[in-house]
């Protein structure tokens, strides 16, 4: 019984699975961001370049 209860409360890994999902959603938000915001970007520093030029 005792051995039940010991791994009942043993949450490490449930705050790694956490974390891990806490990465996850931020790695997502970023491609988002970066598919949404990258043409427009790209544009930019083009027109930067020529105008050096």
């Amino acid at each position: 019984m005792e051995l039940i209860r010991s791994i009942h409360s043993d949450q490490r890994g449930q705050g790694m699975a956490e974390y891990g999902l806490i990465i996850a959603l931020v790695a997502v938000a970023a491609i988002v961001a970066f598919r949404l915001l990258g043409t427009g970007i790209f544009n930019k520093v083009t027109e930067a370049k020529d105008a050096l030029n």
